[in-house]
């Protein structure tokens, strides 16, 4: 049986490295959706329809919120992403007034964009129907027409933004003919090339008096392990960091900001030299570098507080995550807890149980943060005991909280998420595998798991070896048998969750988007006899044929993965296709994918589906304009009613309720 239909433009809640249903989209460190009074939106309000909706639908149509961006130099000015018009969009917002706008309109939706430090612009990336292809386009945040914001720059992928104080950007680009560049554009002047390699490359940031650049580079061939170099803006070196010792070391460094001081050259790094992710301080200049005092277990990540007095510290530990406040004058100046300070430099910010997708610390001192948790919709709050922004209309419906489980792998223990609906097991389960692969499941609000549970499905998903949250070793553990590895685990998690009477044996489904669509397809090959149904959103089919359509970033981690290109290491790209074990799929298969996909291409999965036709093989696929997923809200829901409609079918015999 085959069943092939088309969508429209009009496409759902985007696909996110991640997973098929992600938080709000955002914008750099932003997301939100307006208050009731912002002007030009749109949606469901607390009407009669609203209360003829199933719950899965309220979830997805509800207005999402966020964290709100703000200018360095003018923090009453705000960017933020709505879906308030059933569109994620950007919207400006100036909080001394309390007035909102909606900045851009496009049938596919926008989310890339960001405040120059004066407030004065709003920039945003403009792609073609979700290609990730374009150029940076920017309007004033008072409103007004669109124009080019680096006029000379031709159309890239994007690959890092960042704007000075007068003006000038700093703008990281990737082609496939040529490799990664970087640019300094001046007001008025036309572009200056300062950086170009084949391999992976971006910009990290720009130093508050716009002297120093730094670039991410994954020059050595390692592209999940960056190195660091600061240049001055005509490209000339000032220094450089590489943990990989020119590739031969498994070390990553990422850049988290430069001091948001003039005369500062402290630029504040993440690096992996204790076996997890954290933070140090490093002057590219005088060639410092000073660890910081944080002693917690999980993989910490940091921003500066406005006046560099401080840092704002982020810990993820086993799938939740909290804040903390670093004080650097308690340190001692030096960032250590071994200068002439008193009291440690590390106290608690107090945060709900759950996960914080996002925070920024506000020049009066408070914190905002996106916060929510498995059973409970996002907030943006506030250390002031505030609701950043309260959408208007409809509201989410809550879920059911996860549990945890940990299961003994092939690899060691594995942490897996678990939504139980109402009743008595063993249950129809969707295993709902994440993307990335270098991301991880956490107790944060999804819409689409709750949708599964409200329809009497238990949701297991699973952070396989690969997931980031667990340490480097976890995520490092990826490699040359990629697929193969993750699936390992996944197997184990689904032994535990039959043994354990949580899951019918018999009605058992594969499902994930992005790299979980990939695992899905994989594992509906190599494990054949433990599925009932796939599902499989915006996926990779067909390796070899991925390899050669994808964007040049990507096509580098693959061949760190891999060690090498499909030409150099046939046999592993072979055994890491699902197209190689297409034969012995014996689940029905579904899939959707959007045709302008630059990740998971269009041309791979028709090679798939024609394999399955041949066969004369159960299948359904879904085609719909636009690129890795979506952002209108309609689609997600459409997308989501098929998947259902699909498993009940062969699963549970039944319709959609």
């Amino acid at each position: 049986m085959t069943n092939e239909t088309t969508g429209s433009a009009q496409a759902p809640a985007p696909n996110s490295p991640s997973s098929p249903d992600p938080q709000t989209p955002s914008t750099g460190s932003s997301s939100s959706a307006p208050s009731t009074d912002s002007a030009g939106t749109t949606g469901i309000t607390g009407s009669t329809l609203s209360r003829d909706l199933p719950d899965w639908e309220k979830r997805f149509r509800a207005p999402r919120i966020g964290l709100p961006d703000w200018a360095e130099d003018a923090p009453d000015r705000s960017l933020f992403v709505s879906n308030a018009t059933g569109t994620f969009e950007l919207y400006a917002w100036d909080r001394a007034t309390g007035a909102q706008r909606q900045a851009t309109d496009r049938p596919n939706g926008t989310t890339d964009g960001t405040l120059s430090p004066d407030g004065e612009w709003i920039w945003w990336f403009s792609d073609t129907d979700g290609d990730e292809f374009g150029v940076w386009m920017r309007q004033p945040f008072e409103g007004g027409p669109d124009e080019p914001a680096t006029p000379g720059l031709e159309a890239s992928y994007p690959a890092g933004l960042a704007i000075g104080r007068d003006g000038t950007a700093v703008v990281g680009r990737s082609t496939d003919e040529e490799g990664s560049t970087v640019h300094v554009v001046r007001p008025g002047a036309p572009p200056v090339e300062i950086y170009r390699h084949r391999e992976s490359a971006g910009v990290g940031d720009f130093s508050h008096d716009g002297s120093l650049i730094a670039i991410e580079h994954t020059e050595h061939g390692d592209a999940m392990h960056s190195a660091i170099r600061v240049v001055r803006a005509d490209g000339s070196t000032v220094a450089e960091l590489d943990d990989t010792n020119g590739g031969a070391e498994e070390l990553g460094l990422s850049v988290m900001g430069f001091a948001p001081v003039d005369g500062d050259a402290r630029l504040l790094v993440g690096h992996q030299r204790r076996g997890r992710w954290e933070p140090m301080i490093w002057d590219p200049v005088t060639g410092v570098e000073t660890p910081l005092a944080i002693d917690l277990p999980g993989d910490v990540g940091a921003d500066w507080y406005p006046d560099g007095s401080a840092l704002l510290v982020e810990h993820e530990y086993q799938a939740r995550s909290e804040l903390w406040h670093y004080d650097l004058g308690t340190a001692g100046g030096d960032g250590t807890a071994d200068g002439a300070g008193s009291g440690h430099p590390l106290t608690r910010v107090e945060t709900p149980a759950g996960s914080v997708s996002g925070a920024t610390a506000r020049p009066d001192g408070t914190v905002e943060f996106l916060w929510s948790s498995a059973a409970q919709p996002p907030e943006v709050r506030s250390t002031s005991g505030k609701v950043v922004l309260d959408p208007p209309g409809m509201k989410a419906p809550g879920s059911v909280p996860v549990t945890d489980t940990w299961v003994e792998g092939p690899g060691g223990r594995i942490h897996a998420l678990v939504q139980r609906p109402a009743g008595e097991g063993p249950f129809p389960t969707i295993f709902e595998i994440h993307g990335g692969p270098t991301w991880h499941d956490s107790d944060t609000f999804a819409s689409s798991p709750a949708a599964w549970v409200d329809h009497g499905f238990a949701v297991v998903r699973v952070n396989y070896r690969g997931s980031t949250g667990y340490g480097r070793a976890w995520t490092d553990a990826l490699k040359h048998r990629v697929g193969l590895i993750e699936l390992e685990d996944i197997d184990a998690v689904r032994k535990w969750a039959v043994s354990s009477g949580l899951a019918d044996p018999k009605r058992l489904i594969l499902a994930g988007g992005s790299w979980g669509g990939y695992l899905t397809l994989l594992g509906l090959g190599t494990q054949p006899d433990v599925w009932a149904v796939g599902l499989a959103a915006v996926p990779v089919a067909d390796y070899v044929t991925a390899y050669n359509d994808e964007m040049e970033a990507l096509k580098a981690m693959d061949r760190t993965l891999l060690g090498g290109t499909p030409e150099e290491v046939p046999e592993r790209f072979a055994a890491s296709s699902p197209l190689t074990y297409v034969d012995e799929v014996r689940a029905p298969v579904y899939i959707s994918a959007g045709v302008n996909d630059p990740r998971c291409p269009i041309r791979q999965v028709e090679n798939y589906v024609e394999r399955l036709q041949q066969r004369g093989h159960p299948h359904e696929v879904y085609r719909y304009d636009a690129g890795h997923g979506s952002l209108v809200v309609e689609e997600r829901i459409k997308q989501v009613r098929l998947e259902l409609e699909f498993a009940q079918r062969y699963v549970t015999g039944e319709g959609e309720r």
